[in-house]
């Protein structure tokens, strides 16, 4: 406890002195600042923080609950699992500059768009990783089961639902300051009250102290919901699984089974226009854009217009994809070989993740440069929490008999890391890449928008308000494909290398 409070006074000394050192440059705010501004600020804030705190919270709900049933009906159906990974994937993806001032036009006033947004933001990452320990179940356990004549639902209820809670904690805790940036980008398009309202004023002012302000104040909340979620799992004293040993699994449906989602996704997408009766002219269908880019006139420029939006997008997006999963996945083996750590360096990695990008993406930009560094560090930043959380979930179910297998043999700490923790850490991580992709778009369509100027984000909010909706919705429609093709490339890898160290995660 000493330790953990001398690490915060050292952390809030050394935040003063950097915002001292660099107060010419109008980037960081000083603790003292801040601290002034809640006195001043204190009602606005409180009104504020309980708006946008109702919304994240509905939308936490019913956001993780869709993710959990999209996943026991992947498990249940194992034939639907490539349609419901597609369907969360998309859902996930979407752009919230883009998506936000639909959903304002199709909600009007109220809270529908902060909900709704929540919401989006959370499913994938909790359908993931609760799929994941839905699979983590000896398969002597689940041919048990079957030999007493029991069927899918025993086996779901008796083995496969008390495998997940650990993985469903894991989803919760990073679902949770998800689900309340979510809250505050759906009042950027239009609310009357709440943080992201006083954010957008903030940021048009240039009111450093109540920028930093509401972003401490999203990472103190986030920080107490993660905390809150980790004490609730540790009451469960949730123990790690016995040694796991699956059969070879199948080879996968492969381009089939892709398309057929594809397809499906495309189906329901103009089945939900058609069913609200939406005007064509903002709510376009998949036919309109692909007449908008291949078959109208004009196709042509729209094409090599997003193409080269795209482009720029993608060059910052890769980068910083694969820095913020390396970065995850390095911190969680170092504070698994050095657990004292944990104290110190959690709450600064959850409050990294909490504050709210809308926030942090031009300060971050601003101070190291629009090109690359700038971006790349906006979109690593945003990955590297989930994977940092997840891997550590995945290195804490090592079976237990592995471990004392080791110990008994007097093995060092760094080869139970090499050969028992890192291959029990495998299919986190590979969770935690699947669920980074999302997360890249979201990083990399906030930076281009409210900082840099170039890329598919900014010519998003640029054709959003020009009323450019075959634009929009082209450029909607091509980071989903882009996000599928990413996540093909993954599951690919996933396959070849769980079949190997975890088959289990791939048996149906």
């Amino acid at each position: 406890m000493i330790i953990r409070l001398a690490s915060v006074v050292a952390l809030l000394l050394a935040w003063q002195l950097g915002a001292q050192a660099s107060a010419g440059r109008f980037v960081i705010a000083a603790p003292s600042q801040i601290a002034l501004y809640v006195m001043e600020h204190a009602g606005l804030l409180w009104r504020a923080t309980g708006v946008t705190g109702w919304a994240a919270l509905q939308g936490f709900v019913w956001g993780n609950l869709a993710g959990v049933l999209l996943a026991l009906l992947s498990v249940l159906v194992p034939r639907s699992e490539r349609g419901s990974l597609t369907l969360a994937l998309l859902l996930a993806c979407l752009p919230l500059v883009a998506t936000g001032p639909i959903l304002r036009v199709l909600y009007g006033p109220g809270q529908g768009p902060q909900i709704t947004l929540a919401a989006l933001a959370v499913v994938y990452t909790t359908f993931l990783p609760v799929l994941v320990g839905l699979r983590a179940l000896p398969q002597g356990w689940a041919d048990l089961i079957r030999s007493y004549g029991r069927g899918p639902l025993a086996l779901l209820a008796l083995v496969r639902l008390p495998a997940a809670l650990p993985y469903l904690i894991a989803g919760l805790q990073i679902a949770a300051p998800a689900a309340f940036l979510g809250a505050m980008v759906g009042e950027f398009t239009g609310a009357e009250r709440g943080l992201g309202v006083l954010t957008v004023r903030a940021l048009r002012a240039l009111d450093l102290p109540a920028t930093w302000t509401i972003a401490a104040l999203a990472a103190a909340l986030s920080l107490a919901a993660f905390a809150g979620i980790g004490a609730l799992g540790r009451r469960l004293d949730l123990a790690p699984p016995e040694i796991l040993l699956a059969r070879p699994a199948p080879r996968s449906g492969g381009l089939g089974e892709a398309g057929a989602a594809l397809l499906v996704a495309l189906l329901l997408w103009h089945i939900a226009m058609e069913a609200f009766d939406l005007p064509r002219f903002f709510a376009k269908r998949p036919g309109d854009v692909w007449d908008y880019l291949v078959a109208a006139p004009g196709a042509e420029a729209h094409r090599a217009k997003l193409g080269a939006a795209l482009g720029q997008t993608l060059a910052v997006a890769l980068p910083g994809y694969l820095a913020g999963l390396a970065l995850g996945a390095v911190l969680a083996a170092g504070l698994v070989l050095a657990p004292g750590l944990a104290a110190l360096v959690m709450p600064l990695s959850v409050a990294l993740r909490a504050i709210p990008i809308i926030a942090t993406a031009p300060l971050i930009v601003w101070a190291l440069g629009r090109d690359v560094a700038g971006p790349v560090t906006v979109v690593a930043v945003m990955i590297f929490f989930p994977t940092l959380i997840a891997c550590l979930h995945g290195a804490a179910r090592t079976p237990r008999a592995v471990l004392d297998l080791f110990d008994s043999y007097d093995a060092g700490a760094w080869r139970k890391l090499l050969l028992a923790q890192l291959p029990a850490m495998l299919p986190a991580l590979f969770a935690s890449a699947r669920m980074a992709v999302p997360a890249a778009i979201l990083a990399v369509t906030t930076a281009e928008w409210l900082a840099t100027g170039r890329g598919i984000g900014a010519l998003m909010a640029t054709v959003a308000s020009t009323s450019d909706y075959g634009m929009l919705w082209s450029a909607v429609a091509v980071i989903g494909l882009a996000a599928l093709a990413t996540h093909a490339v993954i599951a690919a890898l996933e396959r070849a290398v769980l079949s190997r160290t975890n088959p289990e995660q791939l048996a149906r």
